[in-house]
């Protein structure tokens, strides 16, 4: 099979876990592929993948190589792969527009970005890196908060004829009027905001559904989230968390029987704590009534190494975007946004969506 060929903007921790995960995969076999959902999705193997271009705007990755720009401060998610090549794909200056949240000047430079003096990279310059470098995909991973830049990259995926993958809480390929506009240019999008292979909010829906099957009225739950990383120091600036919040909280009430009041629902990031970097730890409580009108509740923490645990998701959605690109197929991917995805275009339940993604990766079902 051909490679993979991905473009990338923000090289932050999640594509640091990406971008290790493809090369440490690429040294194993289906035998000993711990921690894949899928070790071939329509004849491509994890190893398939090459970034062809990558855009950033901190001073520490641009011009740097990829392979070692991944490591560059703020990165500070867990190397698990260090031997890792040179790519010979250097990263490009960006477009900063909101893609850099104020408050986080007032931070030491180790802990948040430090701009790049490069001049900035005009729609029209990011378009013609795309098609130079051959890119097939954009895969977005910009920080939360950042609209006008999601939307930027966006558009420059439409202009170059990239297919575009949205792993940010900006709502694009749930967008219907984006949606089309890449159904039109059959390009396959997947998207928004990407959700982790094991993390707080997948396990709340599970543990949502599992009271709704087992017949237990949800009355009241929260979900509360501290962490180390960029991505939790910038969400400290409430205006940039609204998007995250709503996907977040839409994700879980969308398997729920009857809606819950917004009085009784809390679900969104909580706290930086700046010793924990990548490590996410997760608080989800969830109160009841069981036979008999009884009350129960349920407290639950979780503690898991954010990026690592999204890169399990985005290594199989790209796979999905790359077999769309093969079959002609164009516009918002159903199936695999609502597996893949918080706030896909359709929310499905979580054993639904995977069986809709299975058939998608089979061939079974078109979009």
């Amino acid at each position: 099979m051909s490679k993979i060929k991905i473009a990338v903007a923000g090289v932050g921790n999640c594509f640091s876990s990406l971008w290790q995960g493809i090369n440490y995969y690429r040294t194993r076999t289906a035998d000993d592929a711990i921690g894949l959902m899928h070790w071939d999705i329509g004849g491509y193997e994890p190893g398939d993948i090459e970034v062809v271009a990558a855009f950033d705007i901190d001073a520490r990755k641009v011009g740097k190589d990829v392979s070692e720009a991944i490591f560059a401060p703020p990165n500070c998610t867990t190397v698990f792969c260090s031997d890792i090549p040179a790519t010979g794909v250097k990263v490009k200056m960006g477009k900063v527009l909101d893609g850099f949240s104020e408050h986080m000047t007032d931070y030491p430079d180790e802990q948040t970005f430090v701009k790049a003096d490069a001049p900035e990279a005009t729609e029209d310059e990011v378009v013609d890196i795309l098609k130079e470098s051959g890119a097939e995909i954009l895969v977005n991973y910009l920080p939360v908060g950042s609209e006008e830049a999601v939307r930027f990259y966006a558009e420059c995926a439409l202009r170059a004829g990239t297919g575009y993958i949205n792993n940010m809480p900006v709502f694009i390929v749930s967008d219907a009027g984006w949606a089309e506009r890449f159904r039109e240019k059959g390009l396959p999008a997947i998207g928004d905001d990407i959700k982790s292979q094991l993390g707080a909010t997948i396990t709340h829906r599970v543990l949502a559904n599992l009271f709704k099957n087992r017949g237990v009225k949800l009355e009241k739950t929260y979900q509360l989230n501290t962490g180390g990383n960029t991505d939790f120091l910038n969400m400290l600036n409430r205006h940039r968390l609204k998007s995250k919040k709503l996907s977040k909280t839409e994700a879980v009430q969308s398997v729920l029987p009857q809606r819950l009041a917004s009085e009784n629902i809390h679900i969104g990031p909580s706290d930086y704590v700046p010793f924990q970097k990548d490590n996410k730890v997760a608080f989800i409580r969830m109160e009841g009534k069981l036979f008999g009108d009884v009350p129960m509740h349920l407290e639950m923490r979780l503690s898991v190494e954010d990026s690592p645990n999204s890169a399990g998701v985005a290594i199989d959605s790209i796979r999905c975007c790359k077999i769309a690109l093969d079959r002609g197929i164009g516009g918002a991917l159903l199936s695999p946004s609502s597996y893949f995805m918080k706030h896909p275009p359709e929310q499905y339940t979580d054993d639904e969506a995977f069986k809709r993604t299975e058939q998608f990766i089979s061939g079974e079902r078109k979009r």
